[in-house]
């Protein structure tokens, strides 16, 4: 029928074609047209069709019910679950009894919340989360208005649902928390400060006040004020002027400022005079804000108040106008006893004015906020310091309140740590140095006895050999210098008096510091012991004497002069009441014995000052010194338990006009007698011979080692490390061989090291001698390992030194056994 219907309608219309135009081409265009344009249609129309597809089962959403009902409590969230149509699926209890059955976003909502929920919900589909900060509920029957924060999360395995989830804002309660504060400390602050503060609520009673306005009012207790009409307490004169009721207008008049104590996050802002309101009250005059007696005379006030502080606290104007400085700010700043400059920006250097007047421009002229600024002081311009600021409103014009701490003894401490840090790390450093090295000075100075005892003076080689020995030997003082510094070095410790010392080597001071300089010696009286190695103490006095004569020599050549000098080496007695005197912190409070040497070269530099005793620093010329001299002194100095310090000496003018360096000793109370020189030992008391077992390492050293040894006259079983002569020992023992009558062993060797080895060896033979050859100090060593019957060899030793200390040892084990 439908086709009978569309081709009568085709037939027609060509007819009425044919009869407008009359041209056979075009009717016959016409009617092929017709015919493609019926074909097509049939074509579409004859298309099968596909069957209807059966409705997916529906979902089954009680355990997603269940899970979103967990989230219980006072201030539930309220969750429901859309989908792509904007058909609800399921939802919690809470959001039923908010929201009912309407879903986002039209929810009762007031203002424009159904727009924002909208463009949050276009958000969530296309990029998976969507939310919505605020939200506040309309009001209606049966409506609470509460604000919420939204969210819209795209979920499903299809991504074809929307959750969304509604978070209930509790608002902060200001009037609680203000009136906590003005029973805290803030309170007492603002009392202190004389402001009496309070809290009224809208029905004009108190609700909280402060201990300055309990004192003011007159009325005790506190808790009586409570709920007492505000304006009750005051009256007023025929000018307008407000005084406390109790005084009955015999005070001083009152100024009042008052600040609406609304939620600023309220859109649109609340009429203040529907919100509670904090009250401040201070006498005309001494007030800051906004009243007509308040004006320029409440600076003063507010100076006087932070000028007790021990905080570093200014005040600035929003154009960036100091208004004032306490004397904490200015101290932390450089500027200590000296008056406040016209802008903050003049404490600062030059490159970090710009950077602190848009700070303080920022903070005095947008909302009361607080933050930090990182600048340099013109008066430390190598540490920056940290500048708080903090933007002050509600007592009169807006201005910026500054904040600097006094960070000088903590910068001050960090140097001192970072330095000593580092001090520890580079004595760590060369005291392995100098271990290792004297390993090689060991095997070079042994080798060239060696040789010299076949080679004659004369020799054509003999002159060479004894060239190496020497410069070997300058090598080992280097070392020597190294583990002094480290405070490693083996030190000899007598009781002896620092006049003995002095004396003994003037001469030799004499000398070293030539004719043009005049050397003063003086020595106090009744002037305690003390107990140092009398050979490091010299090398302390000779290294700060030649210290002193270079700097007189190059200051006299800077200025002209004839080289000429003074140098003052004096002692003298230090109690421990010129101690606790002194507020050292750090010389410890006891009797002491110093040794001062001054000289007049002009003094040290204050960025030298503190660097003299690093390693290596000199300021010198290339050449001319190793940086190791105060290094040594330092090292010595501590080693012996004594303190050292540099300082400059000052002219009656104000100026310096030389260096002292002090030296500070603890009285030994033990016995005074002076320690006699030890003998060399073995040499008188053994006829040499014996059985040596050798361990060491270093190959050289031990090849030096067995052939010095062996030229003296002994059998010698060496061994390469602990394992072998600890197997030594054992193959001794099992196979009733004598056993050894001395070992010979380095200190530090891999797997099984001297100490170690000597333990085990002890337990098989428990009164074996034994000597240690380390370059460590020997007083260390001794800490560290505790036998009986142990003796020390430093290094680097020579053939005959190792020879006479065998010697020696054997000599105090065959003097045991008789």
């Amino acid at each position: 029928m439908m086709a009978a219907l569309v081709g009568g309608g085709l037939a027609l219309s060509l007819l009425a074609v044919a009869a407008v135009v009359r041209q056979p081409a075009v009717v016959a265009a016409f009617a092929g047209g017709l015919i493609a344009l019926g074909a097509l249609f049939a074509a579409v129309m004859m298309r099968p069709r596909p069957a209807p597809v059966a409705e997916v089962e529906a979902q089954d959403w009680s355990v997603t019910i269940a899970a979103i009902e967990q989230l219980g409590g006072d201030d539930a969230p309220a969750v429901a679950i859309v989908d792509r149509a904007g058909r609800m699926v399921c939802a919690n209890v809470a959001w039923e009894q908010v929201f009912g059955v309407a879903v986002p976003p039209s929810l009762p909502l007031a203002g424009g919340g159904g727009d924002a929920l909208a463009a949050a919900a276009r958000v969530a589909w296309r990029d998976g989360r969507g939310s919505v900060d605020q939200l506040l509920g309309a009001e209606g029957e049966g409506l609470v208005p509460r604000r919420w924060r939204a969210s819209a999360l795209r979920s499903g395995r299809g991504e074809d649902y929307l959750i969304w989830r509604f978070d209930p804002v509790v608002a902060a309660d200001p009037v609680a928390d203000m009136a906590g504060q003005l029973a805290g400390k803030a309170g007492r602050m603002l009392g202190q400060a004389g402001f009496a503060a309070a809290i009224v609520g809208t029905d004009g009673r108190i609700r909280a006040c402060n201990e300055g306005f309990v004192q003011r009012s007159g009325v005790e207790p506190q808790a009586s004020l409570i709920d007492v009409e505000f304006v009750t307490l005051f009256t007023q004169d025929d000018a307008g002027r407000i005084f406390w009721e109790r005084d009955n207008r015999q005070a001083a008049a009152l100024t009042l400022y008052y600040l609406p104590l609304a939620d600023p996050d309220v859109e649109p802002y609340p009429d203040p005079q529907s919100s509670p309101s904090l009250m401040l009250l201070v006498d005309a005059g001494v007030g800051m804000g906004g009243g007509a007696d308040a004006g320029p005379a409440a600076a003063p006030h507010l100076e006087a108040l932070l000028a007790q502080l021990p905080l570093g606290l200014a005040m600035a104007d929003r154009d960036g106008r100091l208004l004032f400085a306490n004397a904490a700010f200015m101290r932390a700043a450089g500027r200590d006893g000296q008056d406040p400059p016209t802008y903050p920006t003049d404490l600062v250097v030059k490159e970090d004015k710009a950077a602190l007047s848009d700070a303080v421009r920022r903070f005095g002229q947008g909302p009361a906020t607080s933050g930090d600024v990182a600048v340099r002081l013109s008066a430390q311009p190598d540490d920056p310091v940290s500048l708080s600021l903090a933007g002050v409103r509600g007592l009169g014009d807006a201005a910026v309140l500054l904040g600097l701490t006094d960070t000088t003894e903590e910068t001050r401490l960090k140097r001192q740590v970072a330095q000593a840090t580092k001090m520890q790390a580079v004595g760590q450093l060369a005291g392995g140095v100098a271990h290792d090295f004297n390993n090689v000075l060991t095997a070079i100075i042994g080798t060239c006895d060696l040789m010299l005892l076949r080679h004659t003076p004369g020799d054509s080689d003999y002159d060479d050999i004894q060239q190496i020995r020497a410069s070997s030997n300058r090598a080992a003082s280097l070392t020597r210098q190294l583990l002094a510094f480290s405070r490693q070095q083996t030190l000899r410790p007598q009781v002896l008096q620092l006049p003995d010392i002095v004396s003994e080597i003037s001469q030799m001071l004499r000398r070293l510091i030539g004719e043009k300089i005049k050397l003063n010696v003086t020595h106090d009286r009744d002037l305690g012991a003390v107990r140092a190695d009398p050979t490091q103490l010299e090398q302390v006095i000779v290294n700060l004497v030649v210290n002193a004569r270079d700097a007189m020599q190059e200051h006299s050549q800077r200025h002209g002069r004839d080289g000429s000098g003074r140098l003052n080496v004096y002692t003298r007695r230090v109690s421990a009441q010129d101690v606790r005197a002194m507020r050292s912190d750090i010389l410890p409070i006891a009797d002491y014995t110093a040794l001062v040497v001054e000289d007049t070269g002009g003094g040290i530099p204050p960025d030298v000052l503190g660097k003299i005793w690093e390693p290596f620093f000199t300021t010198k010329e290339q050449g001319k010194g190793t940086g190791l001299g105060l290094s040594t002194v330092y090292g010595i100095v501590k080693q012996s338990g004594g303190f050292i310090f540099a300082e400059n000496v000052a002219t009656a003018a104000g100026g310096v006009q030389g260096a002292r360096f002090v030296v500070y000793l603890p009285v030994h109370h033990g016995a005074v007698e002076v320690a006699s020189p030890r003998p060399r030992e073995g040499t008188a008391t053994w006829a040499g011979g014996g059985d040596i077992l050798l361990v060491e390492d270093e190959d050289a050293v031990r090849v030096v080692a067995e052939r010095a040894l062996t030229r003296a006259g002994y059998n010698v079983t060496c061994a390469s490390d602990g394992e072998a002569g600890l197997e030594a020992v054992e193959h001794r023992r099992d196979s009733g061989m004598a056993m050894f009558d001395l070992i010979v062993s380095d200190v530090v060797m891999p797997v099984l090291d001297g100490p170690a080895m000597a333990r085990a060896i002890r337990k098989l033979e428990p009164g074996l001698p034994l000597i240690f050859m380390s370059g460590y100090a020997e007083e260390q060593l001794r800490k560290e390992i505790s036998l009986d019957n142990m003796h020390f060899m430093p290094k680097p030793f020579s053939v005959q030194q190792i020879a006479e200390k065998v010697a020696g040892a054997l000599a105090d084990a065959a003097a045991q056994k008789g």
